[in-house]
């Protein structure tokens, strides 16, 4: 760690976000290929087969995190960063070169350890900067996020242009070779340009490495993270069939709506670690964590129309139903007011209504003749409820969610360095696994939550409780703390490391 942030150190920071956005781009690249893939017919890959293509790069790149984090510390990130975008380059350039179903799986295998690039990234950026920096530079670093963006805007085009608007199919194999060339200049720009550091950490014994992960706080924030950032990664990918399915949006609009999501998302992030720098990671990931269950309990609703018993009219004393219409019943002497259904229901599709809106209306219940009793029901209440459900409010409260997942991504890391400044990489590269798996895990429970409750609004609901739950635990933390501190020392944890020991905090 150094005692002031220098030339260097923003050199470093520049590299490392550079490379790191690259590994995200190509890390998120099945998303577009396997969809173009398919959609064209040029293999009958079914869902199952397709799920699978699309999670093996995210799960990979997931679950090395941890090893990419002990290496960095061992032995710095210049060697680690360069290995992997240079031996990432391999499997890319082959993805273009085979033709099964096996042969993808194990390309993206190979090319899905791009997603090591954050624990790396991660543990070589905090050692340039001094503590009070730290939160400020690893969320610059982590706008790399962007990659996602980069790939869901520019990757369509580009296997537009390279199969001639979709005359030569077999010009998508010039796709993974463009992202090949790219992870390998990238990684002879790291390998020229950047300086080694480690950390003091790197003469420690792996076993005193692994030391952190006892820790319960490890697993907190590994928690933390796999909303912020795991739940990013899925919904890259989630959004588009979202768009698709529940509001009937063309492909290609579907996949702009999807980037306003992950773009602003990626790029916000510096903007949280300086506001974890200011204010502390505490207060930050508190108005994360409640926004997001805010907004998730928001957006649960689905579009629906609902008819419901309304109110209704009832005889006032006895007597016969002597005439009967749709706008009155004459019982006897009294004649009872009837509120008509309306000729043709409104329909709010091509309008912009932001709360649910509703119609009432009357239906008769008797007949003429009939005898009625006092406080008899003679003319049934409906209520249609309608809520539209607006596609671009929505579109609009999922870009908020994701800038503010952004900001928690930030946060989360801020605390890292705080607690763990000789174990960056480790914690780091743990907490990353976490959150990677979040990334691979989720998909398949939406899948599953939509096939249940047949609703596409239920992976909100799943966010809503995940959401939740940090934030309890986070209270609870807080609440422990503040039990074993004076009260004016309690004070003092907003900026500063929880100093109560590992076993329930």
């Amino acid at each position: 760690m150094e005692e002031a942030a220098s030339a260097k150190s923003h050199k470093a920071l520049v590299l490392n976000t550079l490379a790191f956005t690259a590994c995200f781009a190509a890390w998120m690249l099945n998303g577009v290929l396997v969809t173009y893939l398919t959609n064209n017919q040029i293999y009958p890959w079914g869902p199952v087969e397709i799920g699978w293509l699309m999670g093996i790069p995210v799960l990979t790149g997931s679950i090395f995190r941890l090893p990419a984090g002990l290496l960095t510390d061992k032995y710095g990130g210049k060697p680690v960063f360069t290995a992997m975008l240079m031996f990432c380059a391999l499997p890319m350039y082959l993805l273009g070169t085979v033709d099964s179903f096996w042969g993808f799986a194990l390309c993206s295998f190979g090319f899905g350890l791009t997603g090591v690039g954050f624990s790396i990234g991660i543990a070589f950026t905090s050692v340039w900067y001094p503590k009070k920096n730290q939160g400020t530079a690893l969320g610059i670093f982590g706008a790399g996020n962007a990659g996602a963006a980069i790939t869901t805007l520019f990757a369509p085009t580009l296997l537009n242009r390279f199969t001639d608007a979709g005359t030569k199919l077999e010009g998508w194999r010039t796709l993974p070779k463009v992202y090949a060339a790219m992870l390998l200049g990238i990684g002879l720009l790291f390998l020229l340009f950047s300086t080694n550091k480690k950390p003091t950490a790197s003469k420690l014994t792996l076993t005193q490495q692994l030391e952190p992960l006892k820790s319960i706080r490890v697993w907190r924030f590994g928690l933390y993270y796999f909303l912020v950032f795991g739940c990013f990664v899925a919904f890259s990918q989630w959004l588009v069939p979202y768009f698709v399915n529940a509001y009937y949006m063309p492909l290609v609009t579907a996949g702009i709506l999807a980037s306003v999501f992950s773009f602003p998302s990626g790029v916000i992030r510096a903007l949280g670690g300086w506001l974890s720098d200011r204010f502390g990671a505490r207060r930050v990931m508190f108005w994360v964590f409640a926004t997001s269950c805010a907004i998730s309990a928001a957006v649960i609703v689905p579009k629906m129309e609902v008819y419901s018993p309304g109110r209704g009219v009832m005889a006032s004393r006895p007597g016969v139903v002597s005439e009967v219409s749709h706008g009155s019943i004459v019982v006897g002497p009294d004649t009872y007011k009837l509120q008509p259904k309306p000729g043709e229901l409104k329909s709010y599709d091509e309008s912009m209504a932001i709360f649910p809106t509703k119609e009432t209306w009357q239906e008769p219940a008797v007949v003429v003749g009939q005898k009625v009793q006092k406080r008899e029901l003679l003319a049934k209440g409906v209520t249609r409820i309608f809520f539209q459900a607006n596609v671009w409010i929505y579109a609009f409260l999922v870009m908020v969610i994701g800038i503010i997942w952004g900001i928690g991504k930030a946060g989360v890391y801020k605390y890292i360095p705080d607690y763990f400044p000789q174990q960056v990489g480790v914690v780091g590269g743990m907490v990353g696994v976490i959150g990677g798996l979040g990334g691979f895990v989720c998909p398949i429970l939406f899948g599953y939550l939509l096939d249940w409750t047949g609703l596409w609004t239920s992976c909100w609901m799943l966010m809503l409780a995940l959401s939740a739950a940090c934030l309890w635990w986070m209270n609870r933390t807080v609440r422990i703390i503040e039990q074993r501190a004076a009260p004016q020392v309690a004070q003092s944890f907003e900026r500063q490391p929880e100093q109560s020991s590992s076993n329930g905090s």
